[in-house]
């Protein structure tokens, strides 16, 4: 009787608690939408992504330092009450992952086009056929920056498209697998970001054309001269090839890579791929013919959201407005998958391969793509969480507008800073000039003129340069997946060269702060960003001739 008496007991304590639970959480959801974090719009604000990026640099274990960093940033939203906490967390993330959902599908489609592509032996093909007319190093390093400028017209397709079609090309040249995802990093945003016709363009049209009196896209055609990271970026690559120049930690990796070794660290979440049902009498049109399918659907697909086929478009101007309009996630989505049809269709007349090969594919690219989607789950959600529930954005531009008072011509030097901390610490270049973009606007004014096209290209490039280093930027992530490059061996390697192009573009918007020259100011950009590397090469191969001496 007792023992009954006792589970009777615990049952009701058991309902009571989950009576309590239930109670909290729907008090919590009722009050959600007047409830404000007392950390909200504070310094604290910016702790989660610091816990993360700190996190996943000792740690080395990217998943868990996202996840613990958008449970911290859970946790300051609900002043420490678990049950808010670990709810707001993992409601942030399904609506991160909902809204994302035509990139995660895209990620798929092209991890399934990359298998296909291997499977049916035109990547082996490729590879065989650019050995035979690329034969240096520097030949493969400025052939993969010469690809992602043809596929600027969006970073996520020129990340992974440039690392797919390439990674055969520079493997055979001894490139390690870091400097690849480098060379596509690097020419992914920094091209976007200057190209008219891409979905970058069409993002900073769409934040301009918000103010009166702005016209978008002419504004970011005049930004293009003074966006100095993004051009002494692409500047840089040009140099660091020609040369054979490496510093930092990517100088241990292309040493290891000429000794056979692309990868240098034990971490290598590619290097196990399963090459064995790969062809090897496939032909070089495997490859090619379905990556030109790919662009020109993609390109479709952010045409069509854009309304370019549906409004009769004709001209080079209803291009440029139809990308000013589209929506680049659901475009890539549409324009992947018509092209993962086509190229079902293309492989099953050449005979290529059978239906059950085809349908294998399928899974295996899905499986190629779950690391890069959990990362880029987990960077939406802390991005969401930092700046959707925290306010992040609004405390760095209240700081921005406080600091600006009486420094006009400095302040495209402190706007690029601005920008790139905002960038790196939320993992989006969009984000940051989407919230900066009015506030440099209202502070110079719209008819400011020269100071205020100075203060915009800076504040893209400082969204740019931020995005670039991030750990938790999309982009980021996308460079290290097409690359098939361990995640935190990219981001390492390539801060000292994103830190070397931003200090040296910083210096250079001081002085365009106060010459605003467009043409003296360029050259003297381009001849510092040149007199830096000249002297970081003659100090790097003085301190290795010094260190074989001994």
């Amino acid at each position: 009787m007792f023992k009954r008496k006792n589970r009777l007991g615990t049952f009701l304590l058991v309902l009571a608690a989950l009576a309590g639970l239930l109670m909290t959480v729907a008090f919590a959801e009722g009050d959600a939408a007047a409830y404000v974090s007392p950390f909200n719009e504070t310094i604290v604000s910016l702790l989660p992504p610091v816990v993360a990026i700190g996190l996943s640099l000792i740690t080395k274990e990217v998943y868990t330092s996202l996840f613990l960093g958008c449970l911290v940033g859970g946790f300051l939203y609900a002043n420490f009450n678990p049950v808010l906490a670990v709810t707001s967390t993992f409601d942030t993330l399904c609506t991160s992952v909902g809204g994302n959902m035509g990139i995660v599908v895209f990620l798929v489609i092209l991890g399934i086009v990359v298998v296909l592509m291997n499977r049916s032996g035109g990547s082996k093909a490729y590879g065989d056929w650019a050995k035979k007319r690329i034969h240096t190093k520097r030949g493969a390093l400025l052939a993969t920056m010469a690809l992602a400028i043809v596929l600027g017209v969006d970073d996520y397709f020129n990340n992974l498209t440039t690392g797919s079609v390439m990674r055969p090309v520079t493997d055979s040249h001894n490139i390690s697998r870091a400097k690849l995802a480098y060379m596509c990093d690097a020419t992914a945003a920094p091209v976007c970001i200057m190209m008219p016709i891409s979905s970058w363009a069409a993002a900073v049209s769409g934040v301009a054309e918000t103010m009166e009196g702005v016209s978008g896209l002419q504004l970011f055609i005049r930004t293009i001269p003074w966006n100095y990271y993004a051009l002494l970026t692409l500047f840089m690559l040009v140099v660091l090839a020609v040369f054979d120049l490496d510093y930092g930690p990517m100088k241990i990796h292309e040493d290891n890579a000429k000794k056979g070794d692309i990868y240098t660290t034990p971490e290598r979440p590619y290097a196990d791929a399963d090459e064995s049902k790969n062809k090897t009498n496939g032909k070089v049109s495997d490859l090619v013919v379905p990556v030109i399918i790919l662009i020109i659907c993609c390109v479709s697909g952010l045409l069509y959201t854009g309304g370019f086929f549906t409004a009769g478009g004709e001209t080079f101007m209803d291009v440029v407005n139809a990308f000013a309009s589209c929506d680049a996630s659901t475009g890539l989505m549409y324009g992947s998958f018509l092209a993962l049809v086509l190229i079902f269709i293309l492989y099953m007349v050449r005979r290529t391969m059978t239906f059950t090969q085809f349908t294998d594919c399928i899974a295996e690219g899905f499986k190629i793509m779950v690391p890069a989607i959990l990362i880029l789950t987990f960077a939406w959600t802390i991005s969401e969480v930092t700046n959707g529930l925290l306010g992040a954005k609004f405390f760095v531009a209240d700081a921005m507008q406080s600091v600006a008072e009486g420094f006009a011509n400095f302040l495209p030097a402190v706007i690029f800073l601005v920008a790139c901390g905002l960038a790196f610490a939320t993992g989006t270049s969009w984000g940051t000039f989407g919230i900066l973009i009015p506030i440099v606007v209202g502070t110079f004014g719209v008819d400011a003129g020269t100071i205020l096209t100075i203060g915009l290209g800076a504040c893209l490039a400082g969204a740019v340069m931020g995005d670039h280093c991030s750990p938790i930027s999309d982009t980021t992530i996308l460079a290290s997946t097409g690359a098939q490059c361990y995640h935190l061996n990219h981001v390492k390697t390539q801060i000292p060269y994103a830190l070397t192009v931003a200090a040296v573009a910083f210096v250079n918007y001081i002085i365009a702060g106060f010459l605003q020259n467009v043409v003296i100011d360029l050259i003297l950009a381009f001849a510092s960003m040149f007199g830096v590397l000249l002297i970081l090469r003659v100090v790097f191969k003085s301190s290795a001739k010094a260190a074989a001496a001994k």
